[in-house]
């Protein structure tokens, strides 16, 4: 065999690796393409305007336990006298209901204005979540224990600590760089 036919046998071996390979690929395009489609789709319907745009499973399993009546849809005022919409466990805690909040947020912030960071510690740190004005203010507390249960309505309020429990992040802060000014 000359140098001329053996190039001809790689490049007729990458010509059939290339046909096998090619159409399996390209099918599998085609179908992420088709149920990219079909998702768009079944998320532009009116019946699931509820989900997310990018839903994770566990939105759709909480989304699937809202219909069976094992969640709960919760209404959040907030304090332009707007109100969004978040739905959680019916054994939810307050931080299981506070992530609920975030992610909606965040996901309407993304699609309207794109990415934009919110700083959640610095919105706890000022602003609590209150129930017939008692402030949820124990995380691991369940939500039920608060009285409030499907189509309940909670409030965003301005947190405020008294000098004497000195909760708040800004005290400690502010006590800790103190001790940095004293001269010894």
């Amino acid at each position: 065999m000359d140098a001329s036919s053996d190039g001809m046998m790689v490049e007729d071996a990458a010509s059939i690796a290339a046909v096998n390979i090619g159409p399996e690929y390209n099918a599998s395009i085609v179908k992420k393409a088709k149920l990219q489609s079909t998702v768009a789709a079944l998320l532009n319907d009116p019946i699931l305007s509820d989900v997310m745009k990018n839903p994770t499973l566990s939105d759709v399993d909480t989304l699937i336990n809202l219909e069976l009546g094992s969640a709960m849809r919760i209404s959040v005022l907030k304090l332009d006298g707007t109100s969004i919409d978040v739905a959680v466990m019916n054994s939810a805690t307050v931080k299981d209901l506070k992530l609920a909040i975030k992610k909606k947020v965040t996901d309407m912030e993304d699609t309207r204005m794109g990415h934009r960071q919110i700083s959640w510690k610095h919105v706890w740190a000022n602003f609590c979540l209150s129930y017939h004005n008692e402030k949820l203010l124990v995380d691991n507390s369940a939500l039920q224990t608060y009285g409030i249960r499907n189509n309940s309505q909670v409030h965003f309020i301005p947190y405020v600590v008294s000098r004497a429990s000195q909760r708040h992040s800004k005290g400690k802060k502010h006590s800790f760089f103190h001790g940095l000014n004293k001269k010894a």
